[in-house]
């Protein structure tokens, strides 16, 4: 059984919480993620996504000059290292998230993503009507 520790993305750029709407907003165009982590140090505290900066920034009128705690989602669903893809899975599917940050106690040490673990069923699929298409037996070689 797979683990989230196969699939997860390592070294997972974050921001402080003082960083501003507008600075997290650039570093998530650059990365070219939905998504980026909240860390005071190595502690995750929150996460921002793209609709939060909808939601929370332009729809309120926030100033992009505002720190980002102040539209940041404080209420962070987990997974660990050693859990299971399914427990991943299960975990987006009951808090409606496609990205969950991966935890050691309250340290980030990852980022596993909904596309990660449809891709990793996807292959192991395939993979397995791979096997059994070539254990088959196709009679006599000639």
């Amino acid at each position: 059984m797979q683990k989230v520790r196969d699939i997860m993305t390592k070294n997972v750029e974050t921001c402080d919480p003082t960083d501003t709407i507008y600075e997290v907003a650039v570093k998530m165009r650059e990365q070219g993620v939905g998504s980026i982590p909240i860390c005071e140090g190595e502690k995750l505290i929150g996460m921002v996504t793209d609709r939060d900066l909808v939601i929370r920034d332009i729809a309120l009128k926030k100033a992009n000059s505002s720190p980002i705690s102040e539209i940041m989602t404080d209420q962070i669903y987990t997974v660990k290292e050693e859990d299971s893809l399914e427990r991943a899975a299960e975990t987006m599917a009951s808090h409606q998230v496609r990205r969950v940050p991966v935890v050691e106690g309250e340290t980030l040490v990852g980022i596993v993503a909904l596309k990660d673990i449809s891709l990793t069923n996807t292959m192991a699929h395939e993979a397995t009507e791979t096997l059994h298409d070539i254990s088959e037996s196709h009679g006599p070689v000639n």
